[in-house]
């Protein structure tokens, strides 16, 4: 590939390495280690033409190679169209359940540049850092090419915070497209979604740092990160690292956990296929006044819901306390082709901590609706009595 960046620009914060140093002494030994993956669809590795022209399989490539003594294995948590706000809900069993001993961060083209996605960031990052075996950690800032967005912003404030290290697409591969020196269509087809060559861009980026790191070239700061180091407090409110995700009881996590109450919801018991298999263990309804309520633990909920392609699909209104006015309207008709998404939305956010009602009824149905209205989880967040 003839395309040329700068990586030395793409390093956006050199961070403490000393986690990072400390896997690759221990790949050196020849030790089993698990490379893992949490993001959104760039990581899942959308639009790479197999699994492995992915950036992600291509930086556990990297590993594989530079320490061809070690055990490596790959661990991708990837989810399209996801938030960190998911991501924060779910690392514990999609990721953190296989014990990864280096993590990748990627989602600063799903979240939006907003205070919100500050805190929920937050609460994912520290949920990774605060495990018992000191993983290390590299934040990926992935960009739109088209405008140069990003929530880099909210996310390099968090990375500054705990001194990670973190890579920038948005001063590394995007410079050469506005520059004109890349055709944004040599590397995506969408301004977004890496094509192979994009994500071979996207993975030397992270190599060549992990290479000056590996080098000695880059040492870092070793400051408060060390093994067994103490997380220093919160720079937001910190809410979302104790998220917790409510599903049917058929999922393998939920049990022992209170189960809703169900007034024309049924709940999916069918085996999820991996974790992208999205809509699974949730409940599914098709009549105007079914209902389903749940108690809730926190300050913060949000409900996960299916927006289908697959039209009319009915709509919800999700309701907090009895508190009509303030109603959240669930949507499941999705306006778009690519497929079904698996829907996030607040319905309280920072509000009174302790247990809460929350009552999804639908609201609109169809004779022709094409499918029945699929709700997810609920996700609670911001427990008084934090674990």
């Amino acid at each position: 590939m003839n395309m040329q960046i700068d990586l030395e620009k793409g390093i956006a914060n050199v961070g403490d390495v000393s986690r990072m140093k400390e896997v690759m002494a221990r790949a050196k030994r020849g030790e089993r280690l698990v490379i893992g993956f949490i993001g959104g669809s760039i990581t899942q590795g959308s639009l790479s033409t197999t699994p492995q022209t992915c950036y992600a399989y291509r930086v556990y490539t990297w590993w594989k190679e530079t320490f061809p003594q070690a055990e490596f294995v790959y661990c991708n948590a990837g989810i399209g169209g996801t938030t960190s706000e998911f991501g924060a809900a779910r690392v514990g069993t999609d990721l953190l359940a296989e014990r990864p001993d280096f993590v990748i961060v990627e989602f600063s083209v799903n979240d939006e540049s907003t205070e919100h996605f500050k805190e929920t960031y937050e609460g994912l990052v520290r949920k990774i850092l605060g495990a018992a075996w000191n993983p290390a950690v590299l934040l990926v800032h992935n960009v739109f090419y088209h405008n140069g967005a990003n929530a880099q912003m909210m996310h390099a404030a968090i990375g500054r915070h705990y001194d990670l290290p973190s890579v920038s697409m948005q001063s590394s591969i995007y410079p050469e497209v506005v520059a004109g020196r890349i055709e944004n269509r040599a590397i995506t087809p969408d301004d977004l979604h890496p094509n192979d060559e994009g994500h071979a861009l996207v993975a030397s980026v992270i190599t060549y740092f992990l290479e000056q790191v590996r080098s000695g070239k880059l040492t870092g700061s070793n400051t408060s990160f060390a093994p067994g180091a103490k997380l220093p407090a919160p720079l937001t409110q910190n809410a979302y690292e104790d998220s917790v995700r409510i599903r049917n009881a058929a999922a393998p996590d939920m049990a022992g956990l209170q189960q809703p109450t169900l007034d024309g919801f049924t709940p999916d018991e069918a085996a999820q296929n991996g974790i992208t298999d999205c809509f699974r263990y949730g409940w599914t309804a098709k009549k105007t006044g079914d209902a389903i309520t749940f108690l809730a633990e926190g300050s913060c909920i949000a409900v996960q819901y299916r927006k289908s392609v697959k039209l009319p699909a009915p709509v919800a209104l999700a309701v907090v306390d009895d508190d009509t006015e303030h109603a959240v309207r669930l949507d499941a008709n999705f306006d778009e082709t690519w497929g079904d998404k698996l829907e996030l939305a607040t319905l309280l956010e920072h509000g009174k901590e302790g247990r809460h009602t929350v009552t999804i009824r639908l609201a609109e149905t169809h004779e022709d609706d094409a499918v029945p209205f699929y709700l997810v989880s609920v996700i609670a967040a911001g427990r008084s009595g934090k674990d």
